[in-house]
């Protein structure tokens, strides 16, 4: 079963956790919750999904909830799968809290790898969204309206994948693209965002190279650019 799950958080560093959780699964079922966090939400995050330090502070801790325990409970079934979009970074969130997906598909790796030829200028949820037209009613950055969306945009991968291929090895084939790094096609940020990697001077693929804080997917598009 495929489980569509998004986490709203305090913040992007290490120490930050979880204060809106959302998840959907394919029975309907839908869970979507405020929890109160052990820090306070950073002043950024409130500008991207709009909560509050004073909407959570009645709210339950996330550890111990029934939210919490349905969750450890579905990523028992080793035959459950999660879908997130940037997977990574939640289920990152959700391991600080003793959630273990074993199971993962990532709809924004599968978009890029989908994209070789860099057609779709942007990957993140809410651009996609726009760019292929989905249409839905969902509010962005919320963690229930991004899961209806991400529901969405699995459904076109998904069918765009199955091409040739049966519904089982399909699962497989996105767990195992989602599972490895996987090549950008175009730059994502500095004086060279939106230009095709193949494009991009190697002198600024070298200085790139040496910076520390590229994500899986960056890091191995430069290291590739740099042996060609």
């Amino acid at each position: 079963m495929f489980i569509f799950l998004d986490t709203e958080t305090t913040g992007t560093e290490e120490k930050d956790r979880i204060c809106q959780l959302a998840y959907k699964t394919e029975t309907g079922a839908i869970v979507n919750e405020l929890f109160k966090p052990p820090l306070p939400i950073s002043i950024d995050s409130m500008c991207v999904h709009h909560i509050t330090n004073e909407m959570v502070a009645g709210k339950p801790i996330f550890k111990g909830s029934n939210a919490h325990q349905k969750l450890v409970d579905l990523f028992k079934d080793d035959q459950n799968i999660l879908v997130a979009h940037d997977a990574k970074f939640d289920v990152d969130m959700l391991e600080k809290e003793g959630v273990h997906p074993k199971r993962v598909v990532c709809t924004l790796k599968l978009a890029r790898h989908m994209d070789p030829e860099g057609k779709i200028p942007k990957y993140n949820l809410q651009y996609l969204r726009y760019f292929l037209g989905i249409k839905i009613e969902a509010n962005a950055h919320d963690a229930l309206g991004d899961i209806l969306v991400l529901e969405k945009l699995f459904e076109r991968l998904f069918a765009k994948m199955s091409k040739g291929i049966g519904p089982g090895a399909v699962e497989n084939k996105m767990m195992d693209i989602s599972s490895k790094p996987v090549l950008s096609s175009r730059m994502i940020f500095g004086k060279h965002k939106g230009v095709l990697f193949r494009e991009i001077p190697r002198d600024y693929l070298q200085w790139l190279s040496g910076q520390d804080d590229l994500d899986e997917d960056l890091r191995f598009t430069v290291g590739y650019y740099l042996k060609k």
